[in-house]
C-alpha cells in the first residue's frame, strides 16, 4: 500500500481523536438516559458480553490488570476498559493486552457518530466524552466477542455510564476521600453512590476497609439479595516474611501459599486479593476453569505502568499514579517499607503535580516530610486549578532553596534529573493526567 493510504488513514484517526476530545466540552453530566438512548440505537451490545464492573476510589484499574492477567492465563480472551488512560486513549480499550486498532476506533466512531446527531435532533442531551468512549468500548467488544469483559467505572457508580450494564459479578474496591464536589464530603455518603453499581441477586466483592463505607455497601447488597465477599473477612491476605513480593490468599474455597506479586506496595495484595476472590467465584459459582497455576502465572506477569512503576535503578525513577490521600498514603507506605531496598536512596527528589480538586494539604502533607526537594509542576488537565498552591503546603517541608516551581512537566523531571545525585531518587507523582507526557518523555530519555 502506498504512503498516500498510510497518511490518509492516519489522518482520520486524528481527526477522530479529535472529535472525541471535543466532546469533553460536555464535561461531566451524570444520568442514564442518554447512555441507554445511544445504545439502544446500536442494538445494546452490552447485553451481549460477560461483564465484571468494577468500581471504587483507588485500585480499580490494578484490580482490573490483576484479574485480565489471571484470566488471560486460564485461556480466556479478556476485554478491558479503563480511564483515564497515560498516553494513547486506545489504552482504555484493549483485549489481552491489546489496545484497540486506530481503524477499529475510526470505524466505532463512524458507525455511533450519526446516531449522536439525531439524538440532538429528538431533544436527548449530547452524550459526553466519557459516555461516547463507554459506548466505543461496548460495541467494540460485542463486535469481537471476548469471554469477559472489565468494565472500570468512570466517576461514582450510581449514575456513571457503565452503570447500564447487568454484570456477572460487581467489584467495589478500596473507598476514601475524592471527588467530593460530584459524590459527597463524607464516606458514607461517597459508599452510597460506589454501591450503585450493586445489581438485584449479583455477586459483589469489595475490599473497602473502613467500617463506615462497609456498613453502607452490605446494607445495599442485603436490600438487593446479592452475595457479599468482603476482603479481610471472607478472604484474607498475609505478608510473607522476608519476601517483599509474596503473600498468602486465604479464599473462599482456596488456600494459596507464597504467591508472588509483581505489582509492588502492600494496598495491591488487597487489590489482589479481590481479583482472587472474582476468579474463584467465577470458577466456583459459574463453572470457569481458572487453576492455581494459571492464578500464580497471572499475577507473576501482571503489569499496570504508572504504579510504583520503578522505571530506571540507576538513576532510581520512580513512577506513580497516587492522586488522593488513600493514593498517597499507600505510596508513603511503600517508600518506607522499600527504604532500605528496593527503594534505598540518600535524598528523595519529589516531583508533584496535583489536580485543584484533590485534598492537597492532606496528601502533601503525608509525602512532603519524606522529601528533601519539592519540584511542583503542573498537570496536564483542565481540572489543574492553582496547580501552584503545592508549593505553598511544601514550604513547610523543604527550604526555599530545595523548593521548585515549573510549569511544564517535561522541563520539571528535567531540571529534577539534573538536580539528582548517584545515590538519590526522584519520585514522580499526583496525579495520572501529570504522569502521562512524563513517561513517555522517560521512556525515551532512558532508551537512549
Amino acid at each position: 500500500m502506498t504512503d498516500n493510504y498510510y497518511r490518509e488513514k492516519n489522518a482520520e484517526y486524528e481527526e477522530t481523536l479529535a472529535f472525541i476530545k471535543d466532546l469533553t466540552k460536555f464535561g461531566i453530566n451524570f444520568g442514564l438516559e442518554r447512555i441507554r438512548a445511544l445504545l439502544d440505537r446500536l442494538g445494546n451490545p452490552e447485553q451481549k458480553l460477560k461483564i465484571i464492573h468494577i468500581g471504587g476510589t483507588n485500585g480499580k484499574g490494578s484490580t482490573a490488570a490483576i484479574l485480565q492477567a489471571v484470566l488471560e492465563q486460564a485461556g480466556y480472551k479478556v476485554g478491558m476498559f479503563i480511564s483515564p488512560h497515560l498516553h494513547d486513549f486506545r489504552e482504555r480499550i484493549s483485549i489481552n493486552g491489546e489496545i484497540i486498532q486506530p481503524e477499529d476506533v475510526v470505524a466505532v466512531i463512524r458507525e455511533i457518530r450519526p446516531h449522536l446527531d439525531d439524538l440532538l435532533a429528538k431533544g436527548v442531551e449530547h452524550p459526553t466524552e466519557f459516555e461516547v468512549s463507554t459506548a466505543i468500548a461496548l460495541l467494540y467488544f460485542a463486535r469481537q466477542q471476548p469471554d469477559f469483559v472489565l468494565l472500570e467505572v468512570g466517576l461514582g457508580g450510581e449514575i456513571d455510564s457503565t452503570n447500564v450494564v447487568r454484570p456477572l459479578i460487581s467489584v467495589i474496591t478500596n473507598i476514601g476521600m475524592d471527588h467530593m464536589d460530584y459524590l459527597g464530603n463524607t464516606i458514607e455518603k461517597i459508599a452510597q453512590v460506589k454501591a450503585g453499581i450493586i445489581k438485584e441477586g449479583v455477586p459483589v466483592v469489595t475490599s473497602a476497609g473502613r467500617a463506615e463505607a462497609l456498613n453502607v455497601i452490605q446494607e445495599n447488597a442485603e436490600r438487593k439479595g446479592s452475595n457479599l465477599i468482603t476482603v479481610g473477612q471472607d478472604v484474607r491476605w498475609e505478608r510473607v516474611n522476608n519476601k517483599i513480593d509474596s503473600f498468602n490468599y486465604h479464599g473462599l474455597n482456596s488456600f494459596y501459599l507464597e504467591l508472588k506479586l509483581t505489582l509492588r506496595g502492600e494496598h495491591q495484595y488487597a487489590n489482589a486479593s479481590t481479583a482472587l476472590a472474582v476468579s474463584e467465584l467465577l470458577r466456583d459459582r459459574f463453572g470457569y476453569d481458572i487453576s492455581e497455576v494459571a492464578i500464580r502465572q497471572g499475577l507473576n506477569i501482571v503489569k499496570w505502568p504508572g504504579r510504583l512503576e520503578l522505571m530506571s535503578e540507576n538513576p532510581k525513577i520512580l513512577l506513580d499514579g497516587a492522586h488522593n490521600v488513600d493514593g498517597m498514603n499507600s505510596l508513603v507506605n511503600a517508600l518506607k517499607y522499600y527504604q532500605q531496598g528496593l527503594y534505598k536512596h540518600q535524598r528523595l527528589v519529589l516531583c508533584l503535580g496535583m489536580l485543584g480538586d484533590k485534598e492537597i494539604e492532606k496528601a502533601v502533607g503525608l509525602i512532603g516530610p519524606l522529601a528533601d526537594v519539592i519540584m511542583v509542576t503542573k498537570p496536564d488537565s483542565s481540572r489543574a486549578g492553582d496547580w501552584k498552591y503545592p508549593a505553598l503546603i511544601a514550604e513547610q517541608y523543604v527550604s526555599k532553596d530545595n523548593l521548585y516551581v515549573i510549569e511544564d512537566p517535561v522541563l520539571a523531571v528535567s531540571k529534577c534529573l539534573e538536580m539528582l545525585n548517584p545515590e538519590d531518587m526522584l519520585c514522580i507523582t499526583g496525579s495520572l493526567y501529570m504522569l502521562g507526557p512524563v513517561r513517555q518523555y522517560l521512556l525515551k530519555k532512558i532508551k537512549h
